[in-house]
């Protein structure tokens, strides 16, 4: 019987002059060996390659997209954070790039639906180090050691974190009511005087209709390795600039597996798109105040694609404890979980007393 699996991606590119690895170069857009220096430009070999193309969604959810929309890659799953990293064949014992973890790379072949397109990295190594460096000195009580051991610790790994996008067309009809603020005056006592005051009240009456909207590109995180709070600080991610998906965008850095499937992250997304609609129903009902009883949806031609867009990551295990810090890949934004220092907390709090009781005096003086 035939092998109709799809091909194992390594995402390993020798350079053709002296065999060494090329790694992607966001400056240069280019892949560049660092062993002799040679170049190649990223090729575009795709059918697709002037647009990132979407895939029906009731076709993926019953099993029917072609397999070229399907691949398989070696992956690792880190036994502290659950993250799913590639790997190329060579490797086999590495640190888990989002808690630190030591991991063995034995983990085995991952069967998932191909990445469409991505956000190639625009942002260099130093420069999202540098942006991470000068974040944590923001910090005010952030540990001394923490700001040091990140400004003198190894290079941030960059990393593509796998997303969904979602479009949709939808037609919703809703019921609800109209609400006009009007004024009547009414006679209070106030102090044991009568006084006369305008009192809001809303005049509201049943309203229905509909409302229509196109939505494209519901983005919804496809990882559960990173807060998701860090990674939606991380946004907006400018989309428009999408590339078709080719593996030479990988050359030297890592991607991470979706761990969210598609039809959980269609649900998400569903999420987003009914508070939209809400909003929108709001805004069609008008007036003064707003009512929705209840809003049913028609949606269909649901289409998808898996991206993956560019963040560069820093784990540190400062004191027994793992920080992570992540900075987008296109405009060096940064997020992570922000350290404390008992010893300056305690500094700030006796400092803070000094000066309260300072002013005190000087005001007891003056008088």
């Amino acid at each position: 019987m035939p092998d109709d699996r799809a091909p194992v991606e390594e995402h390993r590119f020798p350079c053709d002059n002296c065999g060494a690895d090329f790694r992607y170069a966001p400056r240069e857009e280019q892949l560049i060996c660092d062993h002799c220096g040679n170049t190649e430009d990223v090729t575009q070999s795709s059918p697709w390659a002037s647009s990132v193309r979407e895939l029906d969604f009731q076709a993926a959810l019953d099993g029917q997209l072609a397999e070229a929309e399907i691949e398989e890659t070696r992956v690792v799953q880190c036994p502290n954070c659950a993250a799913q990293v590639e790997f190329d064949e060579t490797l086999h014992a590495a640190e888990c790039p989002f808690c630190a973890t030591p991991m063995v790379t034995d983990t085995g072949i991952h069967r998932h639906i191909k990445p469409r397109g991505l956000l190639p990295f625009s942002v260099e190594e130093p420069a999202a180090r540098g942006a991470m460096s000068d974040w944590l000195g923001s910090l005010w009580f952030a540990p001394n050691g923490l700001q040091d051991y990140a400004r003198k610790g190894r290079k941030m790994q960059g990393i593509y974190v796998p997303y969904w996008t979602y479009d949709a067309d939808t037609k919703s009809h809703y019921r609800g009511e109209r609400g006009t603020v009007y004024y009547e005056n009414k006679t209070v006592m106030r102090d044991g005087k009568r006084q006369n005051v305008r009192v809001a009240k809303v005049r509201w009456r049943p309203v229905s209709g509909r409302v229509a909207r196109f939505f494209d590109d519901v983005l919804v995180l496809a990882s559960r390795t990173l807060p998701k709070r860090y990674t939606d600080a991380l946004e907006p991610w400018d989309l428009s600039d999408l590339r078709p998906y080719s593996p030479e965008y990988l050359a030297g850095f890592r991607a991470e597996g979706y761990q969210v499937e598609l039809p959980d992250g269609f649900s998400e997304a569903r999420q987003i798109m009914d508070n939209v609609i809400a909003r929108d129903v709001r805004f069609d009902i008008g007036g003064d105040r707003q009512r929705i009883h209840s809003i049913s949806t028609d949606i269909k031609d649901v289409t998808f694609k898996h991206v993956l867009l560019p963040v560069w990551l820093a784990a540190y295990k400062y004191r027994g404890k793992t920080y992570r810090f992540v900075v987008n890949g296109r405009n060096g934004k940064v997020q992570g979980e922000r350290p404390y220092s008992a010893i300056k907390i305690a500094i700030a709090v006796v400092l803070g007393a000094i000066a309260a009781a300072a002013v005190g005096y000087v005001v007891a003086m003056n008088q």
